[in-house]
């Protein structure tokens, strides 16, 4: 769910005035009202649009990519029409996308640390530490618990899943 914390962080931004209160932007998340639209449905269409259409959509998780960065990058290349080649994969080829491509490379490109986005919110505000399930730290233990419901009453019966933490402290 850290789409929600980054829509937050973005809204908060956003606008000229005071920063809306973490409590009031979550409330509105969890009832669908964002400024892009209900966040599940918005997913559940690219979910459901990629299992009938999966030579045209790759529906990639941020969780997955994290577990084995390697094999979703040659599922990708290999999606794009370009796998890579027994040659490639003994050079270190993978690998070393892999790591021009990190959480950290990325962040520490200045272009992250000093750029700003389109609508003037400094880039590095897109960026937090890159770990799976940090999102639950930036919520009160009642908020974790809310969306966790949320996101399985949401999900039910569709064979997505997010890997989910509890581990939130009172924010």
């Amino acid at each position: 769910m850290d789409v929600f914390i980054s829509l937050w962080l973005f809204t908060d931004k956003l606008q000229n005035q005071e920063p809306f209160p973490l409590d009031k932007v979550f409330d509105k998340f969890c009832r669908g009202i964002c400024i892009h639209g209900p966040f599940f449905d918005q997913v559940l269409g690219y979910w459901k649009a990629s299992r009938e259409n999966p030579d045209k959509i790759l529906f990639l998780k941020y969780e997955d990519l994290k577990e084995d960065i390697s094999c979703q990058l040659k599922h990708l290349a290999m999606f794009l029409g370009v796998p890579f080649t027994e040659g490639e994969e003994k050079q270190g080829v993978v690998e070393e996308i892999a790591k021009i491509c990190s959480f950290d490379k990325l962040q520490g490109l200045e272009v992250n640390r000093k750029g700003l986005f389109v609508t003037g919110i400094p880039n590095e505000n897109f960026f937090r530490k890159g770990k799976v399930g940090d999102w639950s730290n930036y919520l009160t233990s009642a908020m974790v618990e809310r969306l966790e419901k949320l996101i399985q009453e949401k999900l039910d019966n569709s064979g997505l899943t997010f890997q989910l933490s509890s581990t939130a402290s009172d924010v």
